[in-house]
């Protein structure tokens, strides 16, 4: 494995890293996601693999996936002072079964969610407490805001996540899908009072969405902001033919859409180019797109599911895999411009 540093911080992680959001109880949130006996493996797996580098956030399968993250990190021996350990705040973590994320605000407050959710140094400080809980850690390496919070005082926020990082809590704060002013206001609040500033984005990003060019990556490049896109497969429609896309149980699951989009005729040529260098190369399409998004020099790692260990293999495999610049342009000249999808 060849490790790289998380933008100009001195954190050093895998060029791949594992997206936990696949990993939790399906009776949850998402009936996708695959149940501890099945996890643990694949977790083990990627360690053994040299990937050293998980992301999770603690809604989650309503807080399942960084509880099978922790037990994996426990049973298995790794070493911890080794991995990178992210999680994130922001969102309600649901009691049981409560899918308290597809509710509105009042009706998350009615059901005794009052203060359990944003960025409010009530909920944060709650929110890492409870994070550690589950993981069964001393402490979290990269603590991210799951989305930006209009509510609250970007100066409360950052103070807080600043006092959490000098407490030994948390040693690096990140930051999710936004708008690209959002996290300026953060990162300029944090450098006028000395505080801690984000080290990282986690934003969506792959060969079919590429709003995110626009402001967000200068943006994270003007700050040393290491970018970690999520959903670097397009939530597997770059994974196989488009046709068959909605055949798949995460495609059904999302009604033919992706992040909000229904994939259009760009998309599908875009699709079918990255198949054609996949059956070129002897690789799979899952592999030419993980390239393809680390190839761009604003990319530090890429979080992506892996449900098998065969996907697991898959990823790493494509670090090493270099695609042309005629390759690459190949699929870039195929973009068409979209709608901002991602954050709100």
């Amino acid at each position: 494995m060849k490790y790289v540093q998380l933008g100009s911080s001195g954190l050093r992680v895998s060029p791949v890293c594992v997206g936990c959001m696949s990993f939790g109880d399906p009776n949850t949130l998402m009936s996708w996601t695959i149940p501890e006996e099945e996890s643990l493996p694949i977790l083990d797996h990627a360690y053994k693999s040299g990937i050293n580098f998980f992301d999770t956030a603690d809604m989650y399968a309503n807080g399942t996936s960084e509880e099978i993250l922790g037990k994996a990190i426990r049973e298995f021996g790794w070493r911890r002072e080794s991995i990178v350990v992210a999680t994130k705040v922001f969102n309600p973590v649901g009691r049981g079964n409560d899918k308290v994320i597809r509710i509105s605000e009042d009706e998350r407050n009615n059901l005794g969610y009052v203060n359990q959710y944003g960025l409010s140094r009530k909920h944060i400080l709650s929110a890492v407490d409870a994070s550690l809980k589950r993981l069964g850690l001393d402490y979290i390496d990269l603590l991210q805001i799951h989305r930006a919070d209009p509510t609250v005082p970007a100066r409360e926020t950052m103070e807080t996540l600043n006092d959490l990082v000098r407490s030994g809590k948390v040693r690096y704060i990140g930051a999710s899908s936004m708008w690209a002013h959002q996290m300026l206001e953060y990162q300029y609040t944090a450098r006028q009072h000395g505080w801690s500033e984000f080290i990282s984005m986690q934003n969506l990003y792959n060969p079919i969405y590429r709003e995110e060019e626009r402001e967000m990556m200068p943006s994270c490049m003007k700050f040393g902001m290491g970018v970690i896109p999520w959903s670097p497969l397009g939530m597997g429609y770059l994974t196989r033919p488009w046709k068959t896309w909605g055949d798949t149980s995460r495609g059904q699951a999302q009604a033919g859409r992706v992040a909000g989009g229904i994939p259009d005729e760009s998309d599908q040529r875009i699709n079918e180019r990255i198949e054609v260098i996949a059956t070129e190369r002897g690789v799979s399409m899952a592999a030419v797109a993980i390239a393809w998004v680390l190839s761009k020099p604003f990319i530090t790692s890429v979080a992506t599911g892996m449900t098998k260990i065969a996907r697991v293999d898959e990823a790493i495999a494509a670090i090493d895999l270099k695609l042309t610049e005629e390759e690459i342009k190949s699929i870039d000249d195929l973009y068409q411009p979209k709608a901002v999808r991602g954050h709100f």
